[in-house]
């Protein structure tokens, strides 16, 4: 049954790589992920003031196992990265520092056994609207997240990808239970950046200042969290 698990777990993650050329229909099933084009001469991804080692780390306080986790950025076909870190940066995908990006981190509901990714996300289903996520960059500017939207949605839907205008929102995806058939989402909106002396840096945000809410949604899966409680003996 592990095993199986396993299998299963696995195959959501992308089994194709980012790339300028290459299109959906090249991803050999799981979770398919857009194919970005990147920019030369250092991408538009890096020149937004952002530190050059692009290693998150991510702190979920509603998560039991995801506390201070380094999260790599990589392509959703690195096997050996998702065994070795508890969730990864999907390669090609947005980063806290800019101004407009979907920074979307994938992690595992069950994962390898004896690896970081075991179980790492197991209780995201625990995650609700208005829970606060946090991100710290390599240069230990920490950024403040806040849940806006929970959703469940098709291995091929990529929609959730996708950036929204004027935002920088962070995406968190795993698999749900208990057949790991369809994606379990958190999306959440920058609202707080710290730099690492301790001041707001220019690029806080709050929604007073927009002067708007984020959108409110039901728990994507709410009356079954009971019924997938973390085992004891895990």
């Amino acid at each position: 049954m592990v095993l199986a698990g396993v299998a299963l777990i696995a195959s959501f993650f992308l089994a194709g790589r980012l790339d300028s050329t290459a299109t959906n229909s090249e991803d050999p099933g799981g979770f398919n992920v857009p194919r970005l084009e990147t920019t030369t001469g250092g991408g538009e991804e890096t020149s937004q003031a952002g530190p050059q080692d692009t290693t998150l780390k991510l702190t979920v306080p509603s998560m039991s196992r995801i506390e201070d986790d380094e999260i790599p950025s990589t392509d959703g076909g690195d096997e050996a990265s998702l065994k070795k870190y508890a969730a990864i940066h999907l390669e090609g995908t947005g980063f806290p520092w800019q101004e407009e990006a979907n920074v979307y981190i994938a992690g595992h509901r069950l994962g390898y056994p004896n690896t970081e990714s075991w179980l790492t996300f197991w209780d995201m289903n625990k995650v609700g609207v208005g829970d606060e996520i946090f991100v710290t960059d390599s240069d230990g500017t920490e950024y403040t997240y806040k849940v806006f939207k929970e959703l469940t949605v098709g291995p091929s839907d990529t929609s959730v990808t996708s950036t929204e205008p004027g935002k920088n929102i962070l995406t968190l995806q795993t698999c749900t239970l208990p057949d790991y058939s369809k994606r379990l989402i958190v999306q959440a909106e920058l609202v707080q950046t710290v730099d690492a002396r301790g001041g707001p840096s220019g690029r806080e945000r709050t929604e007073a200042d927009r002067g708007r809410s984020p959108q409110r949604t039901p728990r994507a899966e709410e009356g079954r969290a009971v019924a997938w409680q973390l085992p004891e003996s895990a």
